[in-house]
């Protein structure tokens, strides 16, 4: 059975999953955004491990533990800076969620959150990345490995946009809401 993709207007690291995705910057030492919230959240450790990686190319990634998070593990990717679009940021920004779906698998993981990569400091439209995330989940050839894959937002209009995506992604759709955290699920 496929994954199930959900949209969730949350905060990534409160969510009990496998492994959340960290939106990082090269260097992987922490940053503004869900990347700094990452960070906080996972405490010094996350900050020592990552320290011995050497960083992270732009649409690559990289896994480490979680920590104090929720999830076991965290798994940084570097997406693209906005351009304009001339500049590979589309074929980057697919590389980031299909190294993440990658490594997951590599390590068994079957459930991970994504936060909208590149979407925010890094400049790249909402209305480009949102169907370009969902297109190369979809056509991730070990889809079937995972149980669950949550498209989680902090912000009301990113959310939004995932679930208007989601919304045409599959017929069979449910959404519900409740106690601040919105949902829509896809299989």
């Amino acid at each position: 059975m496929p994954a199930r993709l959900d949209a969730l207007r949350a905060d990534i690291t409160t969510l009990q999953v496998d492994a959340i995705v960290n939106a990082a910057n090269r260097t992987l030492l922490g940053g503004g955004g869900v990347d700094g919230a990452i960070h906080r959240a996972a405490g010094p450790e996350l900050l020592a491990e990552c320290r011995s990686l050497g960083g992270c190319a732009t649409g690559d990634a990289r896994i480490t533990k979680g920590y104090r998070l929720a999830a076991r593990h965290v798994i940084h990717t570097v997406g693209p800076v906005w351009h304009g679009g001339h500049a590979g940021e589309a074929e980057l920004l697919a590389a980031c969620y299909r190294r993440c779906l990658e490594l997951a698998a590599q390590h068994t993981l079957r459930t991970i959150a994504f936060p909208a990569i590149s979407c925010g400091a890094f400049g790249y439209p909402a209305d480009l990345a949102v169907p370009l995330a969902l297109a190369t989940i979809r056509d991730f050839p070990q889809l079937d490995s995972f149980e669950r894959i949550v498209l989680a937002n902090f912000s009301a209009p990113m959310h939004a946009a995932y679930e208007a995506a989601l919304a045409t992604f599959s017929p069979s759709a449910s959404s519900t809401g409740s106690a601040g955290t919105s949902k829509t699920s896809r299989r």
